[in-house]
């Protein structure tokens, strides 16, 4: 029979059932805005729908996401509309959790996977292959997963020394970012005029033109890679104090640090493959989750659901900011993230200071 004990120590409620064995704290607030968040992106994705040459009202939506209302609105939501709006919200959550646990285990609030060289990976392995004639459309997932999961095996294996820290983590994987930019930049400028066109509406983040078939694939990755991260969050905190003190609380550092920044990197890369390497996102939306529920470290969950909102908002903007196009979703992420960025630098730089 289990049995859920509760008690109050230091201010805080933990629990702790018997069958099966499970102790922690009870965090209220951070369960509040996770529903808080979870409610503002449903209500973003509906909103998005609805917008288009044919409008929409939230109810209308709302009952052809349900499967009922006239026979040209479940055209329109459910056939037109939907699939762009599945994967913002996929992706979204995908480079939100990423950047939440990337940034826990190097204990860097500017470690993200575009930051550090994944997205940059991939993007190079993208541009290499429409230049050489290997890949387009669909075949870019296989190349963007190929190429992020590459770049992160590359930054791993030279971050090595006795284990992996940390700084040294972000350190190299600034340099293998730098080295796959110049690479792409090179690629580039041997593509062709068309070649050039398709590669550059990848490289900046795109949700234009995409069906299910692009969220199929990341889907099913984070039905394995989203359990596997809060599966390892409970030995996250412990990352927190040090390699020393979380060895000392038993934790098994380097195991664990791999086991994260794998999880991380499937995330990312996933998300890469089938948008394009949106930027700012995997930065912004932990440390947003974090400030929001009032955590040492950026929550898992909060994360994604706040990277979904993001990105599902600023394809909005991206639809609606100019009258007869459609700008990238990047366009808008990276406009929002730049200040974002340098505000956390100048934040980092008082710290430092101080």
């Amino acid at each position: 029979m289990a049995i859920l004990q509760l008690k109050r120590v230091g201010g805080r409620t933990t629990f702790r059932l018997t069958r099966p064995p499970v102790s922690g704290v009870l965090r209220p607030w951070l369960w509040l805005v996770c529903l808080g968040l979870a409610a503002g992106t449903f209500l973003v994705f509906c909103l998005g729908i609805g917008i288009g040459d044919y409008p929409l009202a939230l109810p209308d939506v709302i009952r052809a996401l349900w499967g009922s209302g006239d026979e040209y609105s479940l055209l329109v939501v459910r056939e037109l509309r939907l699939p762009r709006a599945v994967v913002a919200l996929l992706v979204g959550a995908a480079f939100g959790m990423s950047g939440a646990l990337l940034q826990t285990i190097t204990r860097n609030p500017l470690a993200s996977p575009d930051i550090i060289g994944i997205n940059q990976g991939a993007g190079t392995a993208v541009v290499g292959g429409i230049v050489l004639g290997l890949g387009s459309g669909l075949g870019t997932q296989v190349l963007g997963l190929a190429g992020g999961l590459a770049a992160a095996l590359l930054i791993y294996l030279l971050a090595w020394k006795r284990g992996v820290s940390g700084y040294r983590l972000v350190l190299i994987g600034i340099g293998v970012s730098w080295v796959c930019v110049a690479t792409t930049d090179y690629l580039m400028t041997e593509a062709h005029i068309y070649q050039a066109q398709e590669a550059m509406g990848w490289l900046v983040g795109n949700l234009n033109g995409r069906d299910m078939d692009y969220a199929r694939p990341l889907a099913l990755a984070m039905l394995v890679l989203v359990p596997a991260a809060l599966i390892l969050s409970r030995w996250m905190r412990t990352l927190q104090l040090g390699d020393e003190t979380a060895r000392g609380l038993g934790t098994p550092v380097q195991l664990t640090r791999l086991a994260l920044l794998l999880t991380s990197v499937g995330l990312a890369a996933f998300g890469t493959a089938a948008a394009g390497p949106v930027m700012f996102v995997a930065l912004a939306a932990p440390q947003i989750a974090q400030r929001l529920c009032r955590q040492s470290s950026p929550p898992p969950v909060a994360s994604a659901l706040t990277g979904s909102l993001i990105i599902l908002g600023s394809d909005i903007i991206a639809r609606q900011l100019l009258t007869h196009t459609e700008l990238p979703v990047g366009v808008v992420t990276g406009a929002f993230g730049a200040p974002f960025l340098l505000w956390l630098l100048a934040r980092a730089n008082r710290a430092n200071v101080a």
